[in-house]
């Protein structure tokens, strides 16, 4: 049974340990405290010690980089755009460098096997995304795909 990771990347407005970051920091392990309460998180990936690619380090802010695998893109979706972490992405200009232009913060794909997770290949989805748009290889919630590459509406 086929897996779905998601790999987010965005730039604080401030330094990590400036209180507005530190608030954010809060926020964060509520969030991923109520991912793991869902059942549907198998695993978040730490960013510590990852060297950042460019497109985490160019501009003004302070990188942060996400990486998670759940048992379903519903169950990922879901989770989104509900709770605690709804009530972030409502707040993340509190936090979050804004972008100029168009930006991707996010993107999506299936794997079969955890072992196949790893900050290469979230690396090299999101640049492919970034690339090519949203296909069965890499993809965004508004332009979805199923496990067998089969065009999705997620809600």
């Amino acid at each position: 049974m086929a897996i779905v990771s998601i790999y987010t990347v965005g730039r604080l407005n401030h330094p990590y340990d400036h209180p507005d970051s530190r608030d954010f920091f809060k926020v964060g392990n509520e969030v991923y405290r109520q991912a793991t309460k869902t059942g549907q998180l198998i695993e978040g990936f730490s960013p510590e010690g990852v060297p950042f690619p460019e497109e985490a380090i160019k501009g003004d802010g302070y990188p942060i980089l996400t990486l998670t695998v759940w048992k379903s893109l519903q169950s990922l979706y879901r989770f989104t755009y509900s709770g605690k972490h709804r009530e972030a992405l409502r707040d993340r200009s509190k936090w979050m460098e804004h972008y100029e232009g168009k930006h991707q913060s996010y993107v999506v794909w299936w794997t079969e096997q955890l072992k196949d997770v790893s900050w290469d290949e979230a690396f090299k989805r999101y640049e492919y995304y970034i690339q090519n748009g949203s296909t069965p290889f890499a993809f965004d919630f508004k332009h979805a795909f199923d496990e067998k590459g089969e065009s999705y509406l997620v809600k």
